[in-house]
């Protein structure tokens, strides 16, 4: 049973998803003192550079102009200028076409070749959206670069009924490159290759080298950020199967957009989840959070939550900011799964951690089982056991829980809660005074890898 003795007890509810907060220390008084800091930094004004062209990805010199293909069938929010929702209702047409031309061609196999957020926001809405035995392609997606990975998972394929999909903004992204090698020697002369390749990218000339031309090319805007990219034709092999439907999860991420500039009790919601996530990161030792989806079909989202976050606020802090530590380590995922694994360091280990709930409302019919164990593991792990228990028995407690149901699981709601997910890192990262559509510790990593291999004969 879930207790109420938090110091900061708040509820918040729509149409869509429901929150509560389960806090055993955070207090309406250190909310307030974080509300002052927000307004110190303007931080609305914040929001209205986000929904502009305004360069808000500094170190880069760019906008981030991924809310552009929410605005551009919702809620009209985004201060552009109109090309900006030609260029996303034309790509998102031509994706949604594709599907009867691949039927035509006897594809049945779509394989796509992409990593980070070319590979995260896909897989996410194919496997939460949609069900296998419903698709009318199979897919596979190939990160890269290990060889074995295409060796196992292509070989036993018929060429004449496969499809790649080369999902790389910049082009230029190494394990990428390696994997379209390996298809284009696969797939062989014998073959057409616009009639087996496509490639999704903001750098046509770049895929030009590639033998890509823009008939084998669907483009977005070089502004929105790989992480922030499942909105576009990134999410190509998704959008095979959701078809229309894809709209609806556009439309969904944007009255979330929508509710942010407009609707208070939205983003007294929004607030409390990041100025707990700063407080408890800053001042209460709890430098990590276990994300846990009690949906089987949301099993992904926690490794797209992952990327968003740490790739977004991970960096260096602002010397001129209130707080010391920027973003927390994620982990976790399904809940059931994990309940049987690292629970027990969750409940009687000496590691201090937050931790995110997401459950599904349906499911209190459904899935019983379930969801009981969505509401009895929030109530464990933020308040402990109030039964008498022997010494061995008993649990920590005192680990604060953000509760987040959806009210059912479609494309609709699940646009919502990925919105109001980036809104949540967006804020966060005013907050503490840093960009986070950056990512220079990814980049790092590729240059010394070029470095190793031009230094040892690779």
């Amino acid at each position: 049973m879930i207790q109420s003795n938090n110091n900061y007890p708040y509820v918040y509810e729509d149409e869509y998803i429901s929150y509560k907060s389960l806090f055993p220390s955070f207090s309406k008084k250190d909310f307030d003192k974080l509300g002052q800091i927000y307004n110190q930094l303007d931080i609305d004004g914040e929001i209205e550079k986000l929904f502009s062209e305004y360069k808000i990805n500094t170190t880069e010199d760019q906008a981030a102009l991924h809310h552009v293909y929410r605005s551009a069938y919702g809620h009209n929010i985004s201060s552009v200028h109109a090309r900006y929702y030609e260029v996303a209702k034309s790509s998102i047409s031509e994706c949604i076409k594709l599907k009867e031309k691949l039927i035509q061609k006897g594809i049945k196999n779509i394989v796509t070749i992409g990593i980070g957020g070319s590979f995260e926001g896909p897989k996410l809405l194919l496997e939460t959206l949609t069900q296998k035995h419903d698709r009318s392609f199979n897919h596979i997606f190939l990160t890269g670069p290990d060889t074995h990975e295409f060796a196992e998972e292509i070989a036993p394929l018929n060429k004449n009924e496969t499809f790649f999909i080369v999902s790389s903004k910049s082009f230029s992204t190494d394990e990428t490159i390696q994997s379209l090698g390996l298809a284009r020697a696969w797939v062989g002369d014998d073959l057409e290759f616009k009639d087996h390749f496509i490639c999704v990218t903001s750098q046509i000339e770049k895929a030009k080298s590639f033998d890509f031309d823009e008939t084998t090319a669907i483009q977005f805007p070089n502004e929105i950020g790989g992480r922030y990219s499942m909105w576009s034709p990134i999410s190509l092999a998704a959008i095979l199967e959701l078809e229309e439907q894809f709209i609806d999860f556009l439309k969904g991420g944007s009255l979330a957009d929508e509710k942010l500039n407009s609707n208070t009790e939205y983003k007294q919601f929004i607030k409390t989840i990041i100025f707990s996530d700063l407080w408890h990161n800053n001042f209460d030792n709890k430098s990590v959070r276990v994300l846990l989806t009690y949906s089987w079909k949301l099993r992904y989202f926690t490794d797209y939550a992952q990327q968003l976050e740490m790739e977004s606020i991970g960096k260096g802090a602002n010397k001129n900011s209130h707080f010391n530590k920027t973003g927390q380590v994620i982990f976790g995922g399904f809940g059931s799964t994990a309940q049987h694994s690292y629970f027990q360091l969750l409940h009687q280990g000496t590691s201090s951690f937050c931790t995110d709930i997401i459950c599904v409302d349906t499911d209190k019919k459904e899935n019983e089982l379930l969801f009981a164990q969505s509401q009895a593991q929030a109530g464990l792990l933020a308040f402990g056991a109030d039964e008498n228990l022997q010494e061995h028995e008993k649990v920590n407690g005192k680990s604060p829980v953000n509760l987040i149901s959806l009210k059912e699981l479609n494309p609709f709601n699940l646009g919502y809660l990925i919105a109001s997910w980036e809104h949540r890192v967006f804020l966060t990262s005013r907050m503490l005074q840093i960009n986070p559509f950056d990512q220079y510790g990814v980049s790092a990593g590729k240059i010394f890898a070029r470095k190793y291999l031009d230094s040892n004969g690779g």
